[in-house]
């Protein structure tokens, strides 16, 4: 008889998942895939986008199991993949846009417009998280990453640390340099 592999722990549906059993892995997807969306969407800032980045995020992780380490945290383990699929992401991006087949912020906008009328406070508040949004997608990788991770993900510092490879000061050190820069950014 299987277990529940709802009270199993991230380790043990890794190792089962490892050895065949695409239950435990769809167990695993389904408790951080949220994260991974929120995390890659923070990083690239167009939904569909996200939704790719994070298939292949988890297409990577499942290819990657036999390298998981158990008595770390899976989600700094996804968090770290799905950040090098954001970089890849970016310089693909970069790539096309020098062929000029990238898409402009403003025709992304366009695309994911939503007809229907809004209120004029909820239209505010959509257009301001739209410009916050494309703000952090403009700052430079190394700061743009600490402050999803901190500031949206809720990680702390020393885990935001931990998943860059940089120390804690750095992490600090960044995410006060993005936050300057999205003031710079925003006009505020």
């Amino acid at each position: 008889m299987k277990p529940d592999l709802a009270s199993l722990t991230d380790g043990d549906l890794a190792g089962r998942s490892a050895a065949g059993d695409d239950e435990a892995f769809a167990e695993i997807m389904r408790r951080h895939r949220q994260r991974v969306y929120r995390l890659i969407l923070a990083n690239v800032a167009d939904p569909d986008e996200a939704l790719d980045l994070v298939q292949e995020t988890f297409v990577s992780a499942y290819g990657a199991l036999g390298r998981f380490d158990p008595d770390r945290p899976m989600s700094a383990w996804l968090a770290r993949i799905a950040l090098n699929k954001c970089r890849d992401w970016g310089r693909r991006r970069t790539v096309r846009r020098l062929f000029g087949l990238a898409t402009s912020l403003d025709e992304i906008a366009d695309l994911h417009a939503d007809d229907r009328p809004l209120p004029d406070a909820e239209a505010a508040d959509r257009a301001e998280v739209e410009r916050l949004s494309r703000a952090i997608a403009q700052l430079p990788a190394t700061q743009r990453e600490p402050l999803v991770l901190c500031a949206v993900e809720g990680l702390s510092q020393a885990d935001a640390a931990s998943i860059l490879a940089i120390s804690e000061k750095a992490v600090e050190t960044r995410i006060r340099r993005a936050r300057a820069r999205l003031a710079e950014l925003i006009g505020r």
